[in-house]
């Protein structure tokens, strides 16, 4: 009877040390806020097709194509901030969309 005790108690001190860590990293990554986007998730406003406009908060597909049309008339965007050169890119939406944004 001792035996099978101890038994029980050695297994379940494993269980604890091998599965506790891992349902507590688990639950630490589903209460986390998704990671930001990494630089390499950037679009790169020099090369991005109406797609990958469109995948930005606040452009549709009329300002995608407006995007696309200042470029073929003007050539490839010196910096990220020459966007708001594009008509319906103001100050307010080109704030939230400069951390996405690549040349």
């Amino acid at each position: 009877m001792n035996r099978s005790i101890a038994k029980g108690w050695a297994i379940g001190l494993i269980l604890a040390v091998l599965v506790i860590p891992c349902l507590a990293q688990a639950a630490q990554q589903a209460a986390a806020p998704p990671a930001a986007k990494s630089s390499g998730d950037k679009i790169n406003i020099n090369s991005a097709g109406l797609d990958e406009f469109q995948k930005l908060p606040g452009i549709g597909p009329k300002i995608a194509q407006r995007i696309l049309d200042y470029r073929k008339q003007n050539g490839n965007f010196k910096k990220v901030e020459d966007l708001m050169k594009v008509r319906g890119i103001g100050e307010k939406v080109f704030l939230k969309l400069k951390d996405q944004l690549a040349i």
